[in-house]
């Protein structure tokens, strides 16, 4: 087995070449990114092979996907706040980028599995619900989100020409990640917990009562792992499903880093609202439904602290 993942250097991408490096079964992991991500670690670098380069680069990506037994993960992406202010750079990046992932798994036949990773930001618009579901329509407020919901649809149509076996996973908040911030608005609800239990300051750019989904590392690698593995029948017609999450807001956020920090010198929080990432975060689903997911025994979290405790075991 080959598998392919784009975006790779990146959290969520090392993550899951760490698990996917230990199953035992896969031949070869290509982690393919740009020029600028960062060194993987030496857990990772020593037992895969590192591409850099542009996801827009067609012929580079048809390069990296070869082999009877070669699946995709497709994570490569500019993100929500970044695509804000570059709309054409998330457009080609974002809707050309998965157009050749996809034009590359067709041109070998075969069906290759694409595990595409999309985003709860497809939603959004003065329609949505409080809780949006598998089925709620997709009125994406952001550029970054339409273009995810575009690369959803085209998923579903390749797949169902038979150019491949497509796979979307409509992801939550992901916390938290370490390192450097990411440019995505979603960055406070990583930066929240990081910052402080590193003992810095952190400025909060949205208020206490702001609401999000949020998924966990360990968790959302579990849930793109079997959603990969599932049986084609099991998925139908429509190829994309949210994955579980649980619904905090920020206060509740500052009371697991508190019961977290327990009782260490903690980096203080002060609250500074910033319009731009605001204005993004309120177009953004406040709670999820994800029905089809749970039925296909895919994994929550159990708690906004079983989250962080993770974080403090993995990363620190």
């Amino acid at each position: 087995m080959r598998i392919v993942v784009t975006g790779g250097l990146g959290f969520i991408g090392l993550a899951l070449a760490r698990r996917l490096l230990d199953r035992g079964d896969v031949d070869e992991v290509v982690l393919f990114d740009t020029d600028g991500a960062a060194e993987p670690p030496t857990d990772v670098a020593g037992r895969s092979q590192v591409v850099r380069g542009d996801i827009r680069d067609a012929e580079l990506v048809r390069s990296l996907v070869h082999g009877d037994g070669v699946s995709v993960f497709h994570l490569a992406s500019v993100v929500s706040a970044q695509g804000e202010r570059d709309f054409d750079l998330a457009l080609t990046v974002n809707l050309d980028g998965c157009r050749n992932v996809l034009e590359a798994c067709r041109s070998l036949g075969g069906r290759p599995r694409v595990v595409f990773a999309s985003t709860l930001a497809v939603f959004g618009g003065s329609a949505m619900p409080e809780t949006v579901t598998d089925t709620t329509k997709p009125t994406p407020e952001t550029t970054y989100g339409t273009t995810k919901a575009m690369c959803e649809l085209l998923v579903n149509d390749y797949t169902r020409k038979g150019f491949v076996d497509g796979r979307t996973a409509r992801l939550p908040t992901v916390i938290v990640r370490p390192g450097v911030a990411n440019p995505a608005a979603s960055a406070f609800a990583s930066a929240i917990f990081r910052e402080p239990l590193a003992g810095r300051d952190y400025v909060l750019p949205v208020g206490p009562d702001t609401r999000v989904p949020v998924i966990g590392a360990r968790t959302v690698v579990e849930c793109l792992m079997r959603l990969r593995d599932l049986d084609t029948d099991a998925l139908g017609d429509d190829r994309a499903l949210t994955l579980p999450s649980i619904s905090v807001t920020v206060a509740e956020m500052i009371d697991a880093l508190a019961r977290a920090a327990r009782g260490a010198s903690a980096g203080k929080i002060e609250l500074r609202p910033d319009p731009e990432i605001e204005r993004i975060v309120a177009t953004w689903a406040r709670n999820a439904s994800a029905g089809r997911a749970q039925e296909l025994g895919l994994p929550r979290d159990g708690s906004l602290d079983e989250i962080v405790a993770q974080y403090v075991e993995d990363y620190t």
